[in-house]
């Protein structure tokens, strides 16, 4: 499966999201590539910052080909994680077309969700060309006791795409992590933030079954 991180609003976690969920899906035994689509780097400057062995590869390919380029790169692998560009692109469209599931990262504000208006009109253009495409909004940085994330899931509903039950919260585990290139679980199996990924990476197995 082909599942991809978008949202054409920078700072919304997709990095985060996508390698956290890319390393659930290894760490339950799956063969996982992670694709850096975004030019920034992001995904490839994590994997860098690791020492020992990767729990799975990390290739860029920030190029609008990658729908054309992705059956020869994902021979070998039960899931390709893509990693997207902050920006609708030519990059983003080509994310789409390769995508099985594209995942839309939303912060807990009502400027996020004005913003996805136009990855979501994207996607159902695409929807035309692709009718298996799926796609689900999913929320980020939730600030924990707080009912904001709450309301802006309601807020979505008027977009007419599944909105995942499980949150992540605004954690520093995610960021401790990250700058030794590992994922939360690496480093506290038992966190909150950790078993809140584990909800999310099953509640993305049981959409894209």
């Amino acid at each position: 499966m082909i599942i991809s991180f978008l949202n054409q609003k920078g700072g919304v976690g997709k990095t985060t999201l996508a390698i956290n969920v890319a390393g659930e899906l290894a760490r339950k035994g799956s063969r996982v590539l992670v694709i850096d689509g975004d030019p920034q780097g992001s995904a490839l400057d994590w994997a860098a910052a690791r020492e020992g062995e990767p729990m799975f590869p990390v290739v860029a390919l920030p190029r609008a080909t990658i729908h054309r380029e992705i059956e020869q790169l994902q021979t070998g692998y039960d899931h390709v994680v893509i990693d997207g560009p902050p920006r609708v692109t030519e990059l983003a469209q080509s994310i789409i077309m390769a995508s099985d599931l594209v995942i839309i990262p939303v912060q807990p504000s009502p400027y996020d969700v004005w913003a996805a208006d136009e990855i979501v009109r994207l996607l159902k253009e695409y929807s035309i060309r692709k009718p298996d495409l799926v796609a689900a909004f999913a929320v980020n940085r939730k600030i924990a006791n707080t009912a904001i994330g709450r309301d802006v899931a309601e807020g979505l509903e008027s977009f007419a795409l599944k909105v995942f039950n499980t949150s992540i919260s605004q954690r520093v585990v995610f960021a401790e992590s990250a700058a030794a290139g590992k994922i939360a679980a690496e480093i506290a199996p038992d966190h909150p933030g950790t078993r809140e990924v584990t909800d999310l990476t099953n509640e993305i197995m049981e959409l894209a079954a």
